[in-house]
């Protein structure tokens, strides 16, 4: 290039450079400066029995502030001091606009990581930046993300009975709602049926706690099933979670045997621990299937996206993170055409359920949503829920999530205000079920 050539481009380059400063000058006069973190809190509440933690980010802006979802309600008392004692301190100052790079930086910080306390506290501080950024713009989360694919996320929502007739009935209340699709799930008399009662009835056990044996649940499973296509026809999408309670070659059988009454998908046939399993069972059977509700490491679901083990990715995203590692997570299910199914379950933020939904529209491998109704109380605390008509859940189109937090009214349900003792004895946690002869079962 000739000495005049790079003199003018040169010129060109400070010229640019000129502007780009005079631009910085013209946003900082305007008050378009970028925000910095000035507050992190965290609001503790459990309006519905369920505990839910919110972290709110207030920036150096006046009246620009944030909510992320950060429930863990079987720890929820060890997320708020990780977000108040450990990311507080770490990240009070920093820009608000730079999302991906705190995200890995508060992933590092604690050196160990990919644990569940953790990766909440994280979800929090990211939903929050989101929500900051939305309202900065002006746009709902989903604009952000490059727009809609779809009007709303289509829904499943929940049958269950102690007897087969009556998950029916209630399947049929559902499908009168709009659904489309619907799990269904029956108890097994005397025992501890994931999601649905298991009668009055009584199982001789060496221990005076709930009972499950594998083979009972299998049986009762596929005579509910048989029924339910007998009842409600080919029409409806069926759904059911086994809720990883069987041994590993159970499952593979179970999954083969399930075959014929064509699933939506069939949950959690294996647990974490198991998922090598999965490459049995796609070898036997073409049964749909969705895992994920209990990962928290990439390392569990890369391999079954990318061998393309399983059909829907169902992950929670507060328990990996937030919305920027589940949108990625997302990316990859649709280079392999794995399908997207967010966890949705009632221990949930109205905010973690607007992250659900923001990715359930803007992602192109959307496959379904799990639904849980907002109690009038939480409808309360969360003002701007999201609004579920006809089977689809539709997304805020306010700035941000849409969704304002009355602090006010969230103090009214403090952690422990709920009657339910056994939950209020495990402090929120999980309990245990064994089989006859008292080994615990993972659930």
């Amino acid at each position: 290039m000739k000495r005049r050539d790079l003199l003018k481009a040169a010129g060109g380059f400070l010229a640019m450079r000129e502007l780009a400063a005079q631009a910085k000058v013209e946003r900082a006069t305007r008050g378009l400066a970028v925000p910095r973190i000035k507050d992190i809190s965290v609001i503790a509440t459990a309006p519905q029995g369920l505990r839910l933690v919110v972290v709110k980010i207030t920036t150096d802006q006046d009246g620009l502030y944030g909510y992320g979802c950060a429930t863990f309600t079987q720890r929820a008392d060890l997320v708020v001091p990780a977000v108040e004692k450990y990311l507080k301190p770490f990240l009070l100052g920093r820009a608000t606009d730079r999302i991906d790079d705190i995200w890995h930086a508060c992933y590092d910080s604690s050196y160990w990581r990919n644990g569940p306390v953790l990766n909440n506290a994280i979800a929090g501080v990211d939903m929050a930046l989101w929500d900051i950024k939305g309202r900065q713009a002006g746009m709902p989360v989903y604009e952000l993300l490059g727009g809609k694919c779809r009007e709303a996320a289509d829904c499943y929502t929940h049958a269950a009975g102690a007897e087969i007739p009556e998950t029916i009935a209630n399947a049929r209340r559902i499908i009168e709602q709009g659904f489309r699709h619907v799990r269904v799930q029956v108890g097994v008399p005397g025992m501890a049926g994931y999601g649905a009662s298991r009668g009055n009835a009584a199982v001789a056990a060496l221990h005076d706690g709930p009972v499950f044996e594998p083979a009972a649940y299998m049986r009762r499973a596929l005579q509910l099933f048989e029924a339910s296509r007998t009842e409600l026809g080919e029409e409806i999408e069926l759904l059911h979670d086994v809720h990883e309670r069987l041994h590993p070659i159970q499952a593979v059988r179970f999954a083969k045997d399930v075959e014929k009454f064509r699933l939506f998908f069939l949950e959690d046939v294996l647990a974490p621990e198991d998922i090598d399993y999965f490459r049995l069972i796609r070898k036997q059977c073409a049964t749909q299937l969705a895992m994920g509700e209990l990962f928290t490491h990439p390392l569990e679901w890369t391999p079954l996206i990318s061998e393309r083990l399983i059909d829907f990715i169902r992950i929670h995203p507060s328990m990996v993170g937030g919305l920027t590692p589940a949108r990625k997570v997302a990316a990859l299910g649709e280079a392999f055409n794995v399908r997207t199914a967010w966890h949705g379950p009632g221990d949930l933020s109205p905010i973690g359920s607007m992250c659900n939904i923001t990715l359930d529209v803007a992602c192109h491998n959307f496959g379904i949503q799990e639904y849980s109704a907002f109690h009038e109380r939480t409808q309360e605390v969360f003002q701007g829920c999201p609004v579920m008509k006809n089977g689809y859940w539709y997304p805020n189109d306010a700035a941000g999530w849409g969704i304002e937090v009355d602090e006010k009214a969230a103090a009214k349900y403090p952690f422990g205000s709920f009657e339910e003792s056994e939950r209020k004895r495990l402090n929120g946690g999980w309990g245990e079920i064994r089989r006859r002869d008292g080994t615990v079962i993972k659930q």
